[in-house]
């Protein structure tokens, strides 16, 4: 069936001055702001990664005089990339399009339908490809001995100590913490940190704050709410993942001969397709007597540099 229906859009007249969507937050959609996003103009392609070891050795050797200098080189190697394709749509009928109340927009609405559709799937790919154990080899997957919400727990020490095992692996230093909102919270109400900033003027424990307190460029929260029910079904709506830390190095931009844990690539080729690989398209389809809004996300997610990351768990 349909939805909404006929009955689902129009109104008493009293209401029609209220219209209530649960639409989260663009904010709280992590996928797009932890690793750089590449824009491609093919669909699948190659791209070049570098055998560390040769960079973090030496061959420089003396010079004598009308002698040669040492020689030296490096190894590359190519990895593939597929921007799969994700899509989903909103019929709009004739029908109940006309008999819409005001203050309802059908396409307008559709479009943000759609749209959300689209950004659930792609943070539900972003969990599924960089939150999971024996993923990250910066180090072994961490797990604290004292829980970040025990009284006597050191969250700061814990992180700058799985920074230090990533730098001394690959001469860089994570500077991205995404952490599960549950997690988010405990922080918040740390005995350690809350010590630490009680004598500044900045007593509220923003993200910023804390990724300053982390010593990270960015601290963020992974709170999207999914609902699990199937339709017909009471709601079972939780955050998509909870419990969980990533903390990783991520290149500010994408570049070569510059390392990141994970990029996404992203098939801006596509026609149409906005900086995120990205389309949303209406047409009219005249047999179902409805206007269609339908969206379209290419993208691949990869894990570039495992050894950057460290994924941890049972934080709370």
């Amino acid at each position: 069936m349909p939805q909404p229906t006929r009955s689902d859009v129009h109104v008493n007249k009293p209401l029609t001055n209220i219209s209530i969507a649960y639409i989260q937050k663009a904010s709280d959609f992590i996928a797009d702001k932890v690793f750089p996003i590449v824009p491609v103009l093919k669909q699948s392609d190659l791209y070049f990664t570098y055998d560390k070891q040769y960079w973090f050795q030496t061959s420089a050797q003396k010079r004598g005089p009308g002698t040669e200098s040492a020689g030296a080189g490096y190894k590359t190697a190519t990895t593939p990339y597929m921007a799969d394709v994700w899509a989903v749509h909103k019929d709009v009928d004739d029908q109940t399009r006309q008999n819409a109340d005001d203050p309802l927009n059908l396409d307008r609405d559709a479009t943000l339908f759609v749209t959300q559709q689209l950004m659930l799937r792609r943070e539900k790919q972003f969990v599924s490809s960089y939150f999971k154990a024996s993923t990250w080899t910066g180090a072994a997957d961490f797990t604290p001995s004292t829980k970040w919400n025990a009284t006597n727990s050191d969250p700061l020490s814990d992180v700058d100590n799985q920074k230090a095992l990533v730098k001394a692996k690959t001469g860089f230093a994570p500077n991205v913490l995404v952490v599960t909102y549950d997690v988010f919270k405990a922080l918040k109400n740390n005995a350690s940190i809350i010590d630490r900033i009680k004598y500044t003027q900045r007593g509220m424990l923003t993200e910023e704050l804390l990724a300053s307190m982390f010593g990270v460029d960015k601290f963020l929260v992974a709170s999207v709410v999914e609902d699990t029910a199937r339709e017909g079904q009471a709601a079972a709506n939780d955050f998509l993942i909870k419990n969980k830390a990533l903390l990783v190095y991520s290149n500010p931009a994408p570049s070569i001969l510059q390392p990141s844990g994970g990029y996404i690539f992203s098939w801006t080729g596509l026609l149409g397709a906005g900086a995120q690989g990205n389309r949303i398209k209406s047409f009219r389809m005249e047999q179902l007597a409805s206007d269609r809004i339908e969206g379209e996300m290419a993208f691949d997610m990869k894990l570039v540099g495992s050894d950057l990351g460290v994924y941890m768990t049972g934080l709370l």
